[in-house]
């Protein structure tokens, strides 16, 4: 009981998402007997907006990079993916319909394959997790140096660079707001990924049209071997699928969960293809790995776009981290009284550690890479088709639902492999 209650603690919350109501009924003739029964009362519009934020996020910088990686013709696999994820997205519901006693994502991993499921499960997630914040610090880091060009400190005979300095300073920013336990304050604050996406692309579209910037880029027509790239990075912007379950149970109208799926991820995956196509259109195969380092920063739209971006992830970073945080502290056994001193010492460890890494691979494109055909993929595509196929025992029966699962997770496995490999090498050949 206590590892599930880990597990569960650990699981990604959506922000702002309090709407779902706990009781006990008696459903049995024995008199003490109770099951407990979750009640949501979450509005349509409402779930639909938690949504899109949870898949809206700083992927959506480096989408231009992967259709300049796999050409014109990859941006098909952007939809496919995107139809492949929200498909997914609807077994995650098959499979908590399946026991009510199933209400987080690694609930299902533990349904279908016991206790290890459970665990293979917690980890991609907190692995992924673990990186993308590691990404944001890279994020950071370019931009601002971007801002504030050729800016450089000596300490003691050491040099340090713009980037990597404006990537510390930015985990000294960040440091006090993962100290705090209590994220509700945070979650407003970073349950803006909807707005700051659309801003982003209104900048870009801005920047292009009016400032002078145009779209001259031509660009190539499909590039082969950059589609394992492309389709990595595609990956990583549909990696919301944890939050699902938690979405799932706090809907007022639960037969309203795939018509949210459908709106979500066709107003997400709209938003990522035009920013995709403005990009590519603006800058070519010129276009960085961050389209806002080809922005010209004398603009006023330019400027807008890179503090857009600049300030999501400083207010996520701590809510995507907490899952983690939480995840290590049931591991840990402490008294009450050393509880605060025991959080602080971990998330500080965890800053400081992915701070490291930053430093280490400043390589937001292919880190990014990484974890979406490495993490992303297994979260969003693998772990929800493999575990209805077990849950519902559907591999044992030929048929349309087997063959549709079957084709996916192949579609997983290759991205997962030559995604991996691809990204793997970039790394080590820019180190």
């Amino acid at each position: 009981m206590a590892a599930e209650q880990g597990d569960r603690f650990s699981s990604i919350e959506v922000p702002l998402l309090d709407d779902e109501k706990v009781y006990k009924v008696n459903g049995s003739k024995t008199k003490d007997e109770h099951h407990t029964v979750h009640e949501g009362n979450t509005s349509l519009f409402k779930t639909c907006f938690h949504l899109v934020n949870g898949i809206s996020g700083v992927g959506i910088v480096s989408i231009p990079y992967a259709l300049a990686s796999g050409g014109w013709l990859s941006i098909i696999l952007l939809f496919t993916i995107a139809i492949a994820c929200c498909y997914t997205g609807t077994l995650v519901k098959k499979c908590m319909d399946m026991d009510l006693n199933i209400r987080t994502f690694p609930d299902i991993g533990q349904y279908a394959f016991g206790s290890k499921g459970r665990l293979i499960v917690s980890i991609i997630m907190n692995s992924e997790l673990y990186l993308a914040v590691t990404g944001f610090l890279i994020l950071e880091g370019d931009n601002l140096n971007k801002l504030i060009p050729n800016m450089e400190i000596n300490i003691g005979g050491l040099t340090i660079g713009g980037t990597t300095m404006f990537t510390m300073v930015t985990t000294i920013v960040i440091l006090p707001t993962v100290l705090f336990e209590d994220m509700s304050l945070l979650s407003y604050v970073s349950a803006s990924g909807a707005i700051a996406s659309s801003i982003f692309i209104f900048s870009l579209f801005w920047n292009g049209a009016v400032d002078g910037t145009g779209f001259h880029g031509k660009g190539r027509v499909f590039n082969l071997s950059g589609i394992p790239s492309a389709v990595s990075l595609y990956a990583f912007c549909y990696s919301a699928h944890p939050i699902l379950p938690t979405l799932y149970n706090s809907m007022r109208n639960k037969s309203h969960y795939s018509g949210v799926l459908f709106v979500s991820f066709s107003a997400c995956t709209f938003g990522y293809a035009a920013a995709a196509i403005l990009g590519y259109l603006m800058f070519g195969q010129e276009v960085e790995s961050q389209v806002t380092l080809n922005l010209h920063t004398g603009k006023l739209s330019s400027r807008i776009a890179i503090y857009t971006t600049l300030v999501n992830p400083i207010a996520k970073y701590a809510l995507m981290l907490t899952p983690v945080i939480n995840a290590i502290k049931m591991k840990v056994s402490c008294n009450y009284s050393n509880k605060r001193v025991t959080h602080m010492i971990i998330s500080t460890s965890l800053l400081v550690s992915s701070l490291i890494i930053a430093v280490t691979i400043p390589l937001f494109g292919y880190l990014m890479s990484l974890v979406g055909a490495m993490l992303s993929v297994s979260a969003s595509i693998l772990v929800p088709s493999i575990c209805y196929l077990k849950i519902s025992g559907a591999y044992k029966r030929f048929g349309s639902e087997m063959i549709v699962n079957y084709l996916i997770i192949v579609m997983g496995v290759a991205i997962a492999v030559f995604g991996t490999y691809r990204s793997l090498v970039d790394i080590i050949q820019n180190l």
